[in-house]
């Protein structure tokens, strides 16, 4: 059984974060420059690689702030407009999603935040699917 992730990265499968950011990079390296989102998706595969980099432990390159800077660079790349939930664009949202999710983390722990965070990446999830139809 794998244990559930720290905030240290103790517990998280190296194999699946590997694989996980190459194929990001695979995405984004392939994405055709025509179509909206190019800039979205490579600075989402830049998020992708500093959460990847903070969950090593004793990693010293980076700080989580720049995990939230290059969430928010990601969000405001987004390619068209888009509402979620009372929110008109990404960027608004994003900036909403970091609010609460400090407040969560202070409040109620790890387990408060991977709640939260499971609950904003299906908002994203549907953001992403009315970006391509």
């Amino acid at each position: 059984m794998r244990s559930a992730p720290s905030s240290r990265g103790e517990g998280l499968d190296e194999c699946v974060l590997g694989k996980a950011f190459g194929e990001n990079w695979t995405l984004d390296a392939r994405y055709p420059a025509e179509l909206p989102g190019l800039a979205f998706f490579q600075r989402w595969t830049q998020l992708v690689f500093v959460t990847i980099v903070l969950t090593k432990p004793r990693q010293q390159q980076l700080v989580p702030a720049q995990g939230l800077d290059s969430a928010f660079q990601a969000a405001t790349a987004w390619p068209s407009a888009v509402r979620v939930d009372s929110f008109a664009c990404l960027a608004d949202y994003e900036l909403a999603c970091q609010q609460e999710a400090e407040r969560r983390l202070r409040e109620g722990g790890l387990s408060a935040l991977c709640k939260s965070a499971a609950e904003q990446s299906e908002r994203y999830r549907r953001a992403a699917e009315s970006l391509v139809g």
